[in-house]
């Protein structure tokens, strides 16, 4: 049976993944099945999460994921850009001293390597959490643990506008950005890691906020591309498990 603080946090990691979008309705009696629990206390937990700017009630309707404004993104993006900015800042700025960086760069080596394999396989949504994570294990990995939760957070709102507009070459684009991140921190480059941080952030920015302000009629052209890979017939059978894998790899 699950308490409140791990259905919080599963449902921010479902964010993450990107498993839960923006206007997703969050049921409160298929969510207390789900978790085993009372409707009681999975409605603290909705509380909490629409404390955090999660999920909204929506009067008669219920409980629902946000769907956050281009102005809401451009605020989490900025608080983003402070944390980050900060966690990368040099020992005699903050009076932080954390691990060495060393040891940093081992723990994040790590990580790139799960975010590759997840690139090269087909699971998307474990590809979009690590991406977004490992802002979070880079604080981690820096010995700013207070700032885990927030910035946890914070990659969460950002994660719920990037839903409507990531890509495989974004995913790829920001692998290698946090690639040359790390390569910063193994060379000793604190100032150098910052920059490259602060770009890689706002380059995610701007790309998605070109996305969402173009015209409509521009987006659903795209979204309908005729060009795409053809929509299979609607059947009675379900697909086997290589037609799956085949569909799946033609998305990624």
């Amino acid at each position: 049976m699950a308490n409140q603080s791990e259905i919080t946090q599963r449902v921010v990691e479902s964010i993450l993944c990107q498993r839960l979008v923006p206007g997703e309705r969050l049921g409160e009696q298929e969510l207390a099945d789900l978790f085993g629990v009372s409707r009681t206390l999975i409605r603290e937990a909705l509380v909490q999460l629409q404390t955090r700017g999660f999920v909204e009630v929506r009067s008669r309707r219920g409980w629902y994921v946000v769907e956050p404004s281009l102005e809401q993104a451009k605020d989490a993006f900025a608080a983003r850009r402070i944390v980050e900015a900060g966690i990368l800042s040099n020992p005699e700025e903050t009076g932080h001293e954390g691990p060495p960086l060393q040891s940093v760069v081992r723990s994040l080596r790590k990580h790139l390597a799960r975010e590759e394999e997840s690139i090269r396989g087909t699971d998307m949504a474990l590809r979009t959490f690590l991406l977004a994570d490992f802002h979070v294990c880079l604080a981690e990995a820096m010995g700013h643990n207070t700032l885990c939760n927030i910035l946890r957070d914070l990659t969460a709102h950002t994660s719920l506008v990037a839903a409507l507009f990531q890509s495989d070459h974004d995913a790829r684009k920001s692998c290698a950005e946090h690639a040359q991140i790390v390569d910063a921190l193994e060379a000793g480059d604190l100032t150098l890691a910052r920059r490259l941080m602060l770009t890689h952030i706002g380059g995610v920015e701007a790309a998605l906020k070109s996305t969402a302000q173009s015209p409509a009629r521009n987006r659903l052209s795209a979204a309908l591309n005729t060009t795409a890979a053809p929509v299979r017939p609607r059947t009675a059978i379900a697909p086997t498990p290589s037609e799956t894998d085949s569909t799946q790899n033609s998305q990624n």
